[in-house]
């Protein structure tokens, strides 16, 4: 179970206490919100794409949206979800409790500049029915993000 090779990797940094897991669904962002109490825009998102033949994840805000011209002026292609399949396979999670946390080997993990607007951010972890509340930095260090970059808008 993909829970348990998150809560393994939090061990290494003894965190491991701090995921909670729900008696009910958090596997969209809208379920996150309501089984937390929280806003929508705290659920760290995150998104699997392929660039090249590699597998990428970006942290963002619940309610940010891709922009695809930031995206392509980053990462020189148009953007290119990964399919659940490849999900669960190239990342080590499935859709769901897609997290940075836990993750195959050579999977790069970028966060994105709209979870600077909060203090705290629920990113899940590993299932579909959990979370764990991170500051920045520890989302920073716990991620093991490669850089920070700027491909969203934030619906209204």
């Amino acid at each position: 179970m993909s829970i348990e090779k998150v809560r393994e990797y939090m061990k290494e940094y003894g965190m491991e206490d701090k995921i909670l897991e729900f008696d009910v669904s958090s596997a969209t962002v809208p379920l996150a919100a309501q089984a937390l109490g929280t806003e929508e825009a705290r659920i760290a998102k995150s998104l699997s794409f392929l660039v090249e033949d590699k597998a990428i994840i970006i942290v963002t805000a619940g309610t940010a949206r891709i922009n695809n011209k930031s995206y392509k002026a980053i990462f020189h292609k148009k953007a290119k979800m990964l399919t659940p399949d490849q999900v669960s396979e190239m990342i080590g999670h499935k859709i769901g409790g897609v997290c940075p946390f836990g993750i195959n080997e050579g999977v790069d993990v970028y966060l994105d500049e709209s979870l600077k607007a909060f203090e705290t951010v629920f990113p899940a972890c590993g299932s579909s029915n959990s979370a764990i509340e991170l500051t920045i930095p520890e989302l920073e260090r716990l991620s093991g993000f490669k850089e920070w970059i700027d491909v969203t808008s934030v619906a209204e």
